[in-house]
């Protein structure tokens, strides 16, 4: 075992690129529940961005377009997921698994022709001077843009439904949706935008995965990626900060795995591979001990009738 060999500046930057991707789909899906809508379909919305932004990329070279492509595949995708519980009111459950289904099965297809292809790179944002810092630069001011894009919308999400009259309006038709109604807000419209918003999250946080983390299309390479961030947003109660955390945990947990591996620990590989999930889980299920309750209306269906 060689543990000399684990760079700690490298681990920690390593943990930013891992986070983004469940990240960006958490802080999507945690907007939804918000609204007491419960997308079990962010796996399937993460692996058709996936396969969107990788095939876009792929044949127009831009990245940028590759990510554009990526968000529209996830939202249309959920748009799907509107339509069959917004307007059919099927069960939102069995929709969302339903939906997860769909999309692995329609990005296999899609993506038989891009195995073993290579995605155009994508630019490193090296900030003048601070990307020079001694430990914090290489950490903390050395990555792509979709990093920071991330850390903004973790800003963004909480300002907009902690401050503003639209998070006020989204948060009350979470907790009593006949009472939104009655007051004139349109509860179904406000609800297909959310749904749309976390697909377009869920997609970019897939497309991150096959244009950045792992540069390359592999039938199913989200691989419990949208599950993992289901579960932020739970234990996270729904709280965009904690959402923040549980990805931080979570990605830095899969890099070390990887490094210790490298690094030749004593230990058998598949006991390393699933240690990310176990302590994620461990460690979530601790900072939810104090957890706000959910939403009230989450996964309750809305007569708009009524």
């Amino acid at each position: 075992m060689d543990f000399g060999s684990i760079n700690p500046v490298l681990l920690l930057a390593s943990l930013m690129v891992a986070a983004t991707p469940i990240l960006l789909a958490a802080l999507g899906e945690l907007v939804v529940e918000r609204t007491g809508v419960l997308n079990l379909g962010v796996e399937g919305m993460m692996i058709i961005g996936a396969i969107c932004g990788f095939a876009v990329a792929v044949n127009t070279g831009s990245p940028v377009l590759g990510f554009v492509a990526a968000a529209g595949g996830g939202a249309l995708l959920s748009l799907l997921f509107a339509l069959l519980t917004q307007f059919a009111l099927a069960n939102q459950v069995a929709s969302g698994l339903a939906l997860t289904l769909f999309g692995l099965g329609l990005s296999a297809l899609l993506g038989q022709g891009y195995v073993g292809i290579k995605p155009p790179p994508v630019d490193k944002l090296d900030i003048p001077l601070l990307s020079d810092i001694p430990f914090l630069g290489p950490v903390l001011f050395s990555h792509d843009l979709m990093v920071y894009f991330g850390l903004g919308l973790v800003a963004a999400v909480w300002a907009v439904l902690k401050y503003t009259r639209a998070g006020l309006v989204l948060r009350a038709v979470g907790e009593n949706h006949d009472a939104a109604h009655a007051l004139g807000y349109k509860v179904v419209r406000i609800r297909v935008l959310a749904i749309l918003f976390g697909g377009a999250c869920a997609g970019l946080g897939g497309a991150y995965i096959s244009l950045i983390r792992v540069p390359q299309w592999t039938e199913g390479m989200t691989a419990g990626a949208g599950w993992i961030a289901l579960a932020l947003v739970v234990f996270a109660s729904w709280k965009a900060g904690r959402v923040l955390l549980g990805a931080w945990i979570f990605g830095g947990v899969t890099v070390l795995q990887l490094n210790l591996q490298a690094a030749g620990i004593a230990i058998p590989v598949e006991y390393l591979s699933m240690s990310p999930y176990l302590i994620t889980i461990l460690v979530l299920v601790i900072m939810s001990a104090d957890r706000s309750r959910a939403p009230a209306s989450l996964g309750r269906i809305f007569h708009a009738s009524q």
